[in-house]
Parts: C-alpha cells; sequence; structure tokens
C-alpha cells in the first residue's frame, strides 16, 4: 500500500507569524496557490487560505498590515508521514478538505492535495469516491 511520504509534496512556500495578510497574498499569487502553511520554526501553526484573506481579512475591514495569525485557522486536520493515501483521501473527503499538512511530532514535513491524490493510481475505491465527494462539495471548503 503507497505510503502519503511517497505522494507527499515537499517544497512547500510557508508563512510565518511575523507575516501579515498582504505577504501572505502576495505568496499565494506568486506561488498560484490558494493556502499556505503558517510555521514557527518547523511546527505547524495554522493555515491561511484565499478564503480567509477575504472573510476573516477584507470583510471585517483588517488592513493589509493585519498579521497572519489573526485571521488564519489553526484548529487543523493533519495526517502523518506513514499513513495510508487511502486514509489521506478519507480524512480529506470527510473534512471536505483539498490540501492535508503532513505533520511528524508537530513537525510540518509536507503537503497531501487532491492533485497530488489524482496523479497516483489509488486501488482503493474508496479513496476515488473521496476524491469526487470533496470536488463536489467546493462550495464548502476553506
Amino acid at each position: 500500500m503507497q505510503k502519503v511520504r511517497d505522494i507527499m509534496s515537499e517544497d512547500i512556500q510557508v508563512c510565518t507569524p511575523l507575516d501579515n495578510v498582504y505577504e501572505a497574498a502576495v505568496k499565494m499569487r506568486d506561488w498560484d496557490v490558494g493556502s499556505i502553511p503558517v510555521v514557527e520554526g518547523d511546527k505547524l501553526i495554522g493555515m491561511i487560505t484565499d478564503r480567509d484573506l477575504v472573510i476573516r481579512g477584507i470583510a471585517e475591514k483588517h488592513p493589509g498590515s493585519n498579521k497572519v495569525t489573526n485571521v488564519m485557522s489553526d484548529h487543523l486536520c493533519t495526517i502523518g508521514p506513514d499513513a495510508t493515501v487511502e486514509e489521506a483521501a478519507g480524512l480529506m473527503a470527510e473534512h471536505q478538505i483539498r490540501r492535508l499538512p503532513v505533520v511528524e511530532n508537530g513537525r510540518m514535513l509536507g503537503m497531501v492535495s487532491l492533485g497530488d491524490l489524482s496523479l497516483n493510481h489509488l486501488s482503493d475505491q474508496r479513496a476515488g469516491t473521496a476524491l469526487s465527494d470533496i470536488s463536489e462539495h467546493g462550495s464548502h471548503l476553506h
């Protein structure tokens, strides 16, 4: 069975608590991503998404100098590197998320995305179903 460590992306761009929402938005634009992990050292402390920037930043009239820690999500769903790809797909479907941080002992190792899952041949039918479920419920994603 294929493990998460076999398919995760390890070259992940991050923000730190020192970054502000403007800097996070520029990073998202430059890297063409919709979410960025927020780390302190190598410890994952949150995720900031384009939706967070809009809902918790702009819509609440916070300036671009507002810290990412004020708008990030800090209740995260993560997975370990030795979990199976099928477990990752199931977790992503259950929580309706497109990107799943890979963490070991609090340390950020990488990220598994829907794209990572779709590029790999998933032998488990449930994993394919999970991908469909996530895609169908796109309007509820964060």
